[in-house]
């Protein structure tokens, strides 16, 4: 066995996994990542690259370039033009980024689940009573985006944002073994509500979750170089149209997007969870 093979197995292990993730001071750690994910001193950088590329199993296969000035750099990589084809079908919906499938099914009259076993609310997550309202019998997909991922996500049809909403939060590590430790995980994290409506007129939410260790997140429709804490709780209501497939924003760090879809935008039936999915790849069809 190799010494990353019993490195990971060693850091896989459930109660480590969490008291390193969960139990230090979350918001610290994050910000102190954060200070080193910045910096281009090389004497800190490139022991910050080494590590990520050791421990995060990074995929360079598409990418624009594998050598990075700092960590923060290699997190929001872009990737080479045409290496995420969309379908052109306008009645699928693609996976808006690359991601592990996690739980997917049924909203049932508001309550969708984290992992079996760990449900939430809709009108916990969403500050709006009304959305929440909207998907209360709809459906959802959990894509949960690793460390060594492409960070970016893209429309995953052609769409009008609507509005945006931040919710400030807590940044607990969104990995399998939280989801089934933390109760309501994605209720208390730091997160974005996107509203948006596709073409014919059907609703759709992307709620990207931040997480423990950077937990930024910024979006391209809005003032890209802020974060989009930055700009405070308040709903800012929006009309920016988006092509299917364009860039819509990235996290700098591994984390996890919310899809809600209506009743008539059922997931695909071959869609399974712990399955790897790309942005692009079909998520989902409108009946």
């Amino acid at each position: 066995m190799t010494l990353r093979a019993r490195l990971m197995g060693l850091l896989l292990q459930e109660d480590l996994n969490f008291l390193l993730t969960n139990r230090l001071p979350r918001r610290w750690a994050t910000q102190f990542v954060g200070r080193i994910a910045r910096s281009e001193n090389p004497l800190i950088a490139r022991p910050a690259l080494a590590a990520w590329r050791f421990f995060a199993n990074v995929d360079f296969a598409d990418t624009q370039q594998t050598r990075f000035r700092s960590l923060g750099e290699g997190f929001t990589r872009a990737l080479r033009p045409g290496a995420r084809p969309f379908p052109a079908d306008p009645s699928l919906i693609a996976s808006p980024c690359d991601a592990i499938v996690g739980a997917h099914g049924r909203v049932a009259d508001g309550v969708a689940w984290q992992v079996k076993g760990y449900s939430y609310r809709l009108d916990e997550l969403l500050p709006d009573p009304r959305q929440a309202e909207r998907f209360a019998n709809g459906w959802f997909v959990t894509l949960r985006l690793t460390a060594g991922m492409y960070h970016r996500f893209h429309a995953p049809a052609d769409l009008t944002v609507e509005g945006v909403t931040y919710q400030s939060g807590d940044c607990w590590n969104v990995n399998p073994i939280a989801l089934k430790r933390v109760e309501r995980l994605f209720c208390r994290n730091e997160r974005a509500v996107i509203e948006t409506r596709l073409a014919n007129g059907t609703p759709m939410l992307l709620v990207p979750v931040a997480a423990i260790l950077v937990a930024s997140i910024r979006l391209t429709f809005l003032d890209t170089p802020a974060l989009l804490r930055d700009g405070g709780s308040a709903r800012r209501a929006l009309s920016v149209s988006v092509k299917k497939g364009a860039e819509i924003g990235w996290f700098e760090h591994g984390s996890t997007i919310l899809v809600f879809l209506p009743a008539n935008a059922p997931p695909l039936a071959d869609l399974t969870e712990g399955q790897p999915i790309r942005a692009g790849m079909p998520l989902a069809r409108i009946g």
